[in-house]
């Protein structure tokens, strides 16, 4: 995750409770820096409450958490140096979260992937990969599906590395191990 050799970001991405938030974490405790939580999630109702609590109590007191529903990329530049790892949990919520608030999502999300490569530590983005189902009924969910497919690509390009997480197994997408693949 410390390599030179491109942006010291890492996209984890899969389908919900694929397993991907807990590889993350796993990344963030191997690379032996200071960890940092950066929550994007708000409780809005109960069920949301506790599901911040479960991963909240699934991390030990050597995290650091981090609440911003919104500005990520200024809480970015703020916890972001070196020695420490940032993990933003997740890039689902935090679309959600400007969605409602009607900002614009794609000066947004341009904001972040050119934020990645002057950001002087390591981060580990979480999101997750809502396309492969079936096309929404309503005009907001397909707004959203689209959206975070919009967000999951720009950030692919933005980061050095990208893992899909399935049943708690990663795949690296990127760098791929695999030849290039042409007609």
């Amino acid at each position: 995750m410390t390599d030179n050799s491109g942006p010291r970001a890492i996209l984890v991405t899969g389908g919900a409770r694929s397993g991907k938030s807990r590889f993350a974490e796993k990344l963030a405790e191997d690379s032996g820096l200071q960890k940092i939580y950066l929550a994007t999630g708000a409780a809005h109702d109960g069920e949301m409450s506790e599901r911040i609590a479960l991963h909240r109590n699934r991390r030990d007191i050597s995290w650091q958490t981090v609440e911003e529903p919104l500005d990520l990329c200024a809480a970015l530049r703020r916890e972001c140096s070196p020695g420490r790892v940032v993990l933003v949990d997740c890039l689902t919520l935090w679309l959600s979260n400007l969605l409602f608030a009607d900002k614009d999502i794609a000066a947004e999300t341009n904001g972040l992937c050119h934020a990645l490569s002057a950001l002087p530590g390591s981060c580990i983005f979480v999101s997750n990969e809502v396309g492969m189902g079936i096309v929404p009924e309503n005009r907001l969910s397909r707004t959203f599906r689209d959206a975070q497919g919009r967000l999951n690509q720009d950030m692919a390009q933005a980061c050095g590395k990208v893992v899909f997480v399935a049943a708690g197994l990663p795949i690296l997408l990127k760098p791929s191990s695999q030849a290039e693949i042409r007609l």
